[in-house]
């Protein structure tokens, strides 16, 4: 797990951290791993010796990391330049190093240019890029051909809190984050900017206090928590999931959710709807009823998609609200939530709830759409419901009635097609069953169907049968690989 921290958590830190060492200590360590990380990306253009690199310098401190950097890469026989946002408020210190090994200021784009570093703004900045730090990243989207930009701590530009992007801002290759990941690393518009990210150990972690606003899984939080059948298990004791999904009307959404639930680690699968007849000759191993009154006993339900909103359906998601059992609620069940002023039956409810709205789904429960921080709107739909809520996107988040929030790091625009979150709904309904805690659940089965949309986009478009047909090699690269495959690495 990767703990994801906001500014004032990190402003609290560097403080304390700067505390114990002597003056700069804590800004030579950033530009160390700044100018470290500059060089490998030189290396794989050819060389560091004679390669041009122009900074793009602001104000504050992540200017002076930039311009320390530059400095150590003059040292190797870079050609380094600084474009400088505010001539009058650079950091002194930091120019005349750069100066000093032989870096120049330069008053335009030079002809040539093998690597940017942006060090604009950092993590202090607030609003949208202005003035002559928005001229300068409007003339780096010019550039032709465009080099590669390696961005100081955070994209310029980008809200660090909450990973909304509020105007023009800098798209980094990779971004060199210090001592931690920030929300927009990892989350929002902002986290697509920033490329690789590449974590920088400056010796904070041991002054980060408090809960971190988020946190980020991987494959090896995943393989931990994935449950597996023993030598004593059965298809009960593995758990059985229901599923209340599709229709006459929609029968590919039971079809789909069951395809999602079978590939997850329950023992047994019922099925619950007015598509039953068509439910046994594709899968057979379902047990499959017309209503949720019929199905038999089950450890978890999933319900809600395709499944229609009329009187009939009403009845079934009563029925599942009513259950003392987990119960996942999808699509049609979301918006009877609303229509059907069910909503005090859920906030009733003793077991746990899993709430899965797109950003339409989360407006019809919360009254607006999520706005710029999905993170403070999932946080609050959860608390309000006293559910988890598994908010979809590119940066899928997921947050509990408590204030825990995750994000996952797999996701793919690959899956932004017709009843890829069935089958998502159908696997977390598995976890479920399978015993899985609530949150756990969710963050588990989003992470696993971003894996399978990326394996099924591997072969070109993708379908939800191509996604439901991946996670049987999703769930099985859960043993195989050592590593999380998010786009955060340590260095």
């Amino acid at each position: 797990m990767r703990p994801v921290y906001r500014v004032a958590q990190v402003r609290a830190a560097e403080s304390a951290l700067m505390a114990t060492l002597p003056a700069g200590t804590l800004m030579q360590r950033a530009a160390a791993g700044l100018a470290r990380r500059c060089a490998v990306t030189l290396r794989g253009q050819g060389g560091v010796y004679a390669s041009r690199v122009v900074l793009l310098v602001g104000p504050g401190d992540n200017g002076g990391d930039a311009l320390y950097a530059g400095a150590m890469l003059a040292r190797q026989g870079v050609q380094v330049g600084a474009l400088l946002s505010d001539p009058a408020r650079a950091h002194a210190e930091g120019l005349a190093a750069l100066r000093g090994a032989g870096g120049r200021v330069l008053t335009d784009w030079p002809k040539r240019v093998d690597l940017v570093v942006d060090g604009l703004l950092g993590i202090g900045a607030t609003g949208a890029l202005r003035g002559a730090a928005l001229t300068l990243a409007e003339q780096l989207a010019e550039q032709t051909p465009r080099p590669p930009v390696i961005a100081v701590d955070v994209p310029s530009g980008v809200a660090v809190d909450t990973g909304d992007v509020p105007g023009v801002a800098i798209r980094a290759d990779v971004t060199v984050a210090f001592g931690c990941l920030k929300p927009a690393h990892v989350v929002g518009p902002a986290a697509v900017l920033a490329g690789q990210v590449e974590l920088v150990d400056i010796g904070l972690v041991p002054h980060l206090v408090g809960d971190p606003a988020l946190r980020v899984a991987d494959t090896a939080d995943i393989a931990a928590w994935w449950p597996h059948p023993g030598p004593i298990s059965d298809k009960y004791t593995r758990g059985v999931v229901g599923l209340a999904t599709g229709s006459a009307g929609y029968p590919g959404a039971a079809l789909l959710s069951l395809s999602g639930a079978l590939a997850g680690p329950a023992g047994l699968v019922r099925y619950a709807g007015s598509a039953h007849e068509l439910v046994v000759p594709a899968h057979p191993s379902v047990i499959a009823a017309p209503r949720v009154a019929e199905a038999g006993r089950v450890q978890a339900w999933v319900c809600g998609s395709g499944l229609g909103t009329d009187e009939r359906a009403a009845g079934e998601v009563r029925a599942v609200l009513a259950a003392p059992v987990p119960a996942l609620l999808d699509a049609d069940a979301i918006t009877l939530l609303v229509d059907g002023s069910m909503a005090g039956e859920l906030r009733r409810r003793d077991a746990p709830t899993v709430l899965t709205p797109h950003d339409r789904e989360y407006a019809r429960l919360a009254g607006s759409d999520p706005g710029e921080d999905r993170v403070a709107a999932a946080q609050k739909l959860a608390s309000w419901t006293r559910s988890v809520v598994l908010l979809k996107g590119d940066r899928t988040v997921v947050a509990g009635p408590s204030g825990e929030a995750w994000v996952n790091p797999t996701g793919t625009p690959a899956l932004a097609t017709g009843g890829t979150g069935d089958v998502l709904s159908g696997l977390l309904g598995s976890l479920l069953a399978a015993g899985l805690p609530a949150i756990r659940a969710a963050v588990a089965a989003a992470y696993v169907h971003g894996l399978a949309g990326r394996i099924a986009a591997e072969s070109g478009p993708v379908t939800a049968v191509d996604v439901a047909a991946a996670l049987r090699p999703a769930v099985a690269s859960l043993t195989r690989t050592p590593t999380g495959t998010a786009p955060v690495r340590p260095t």
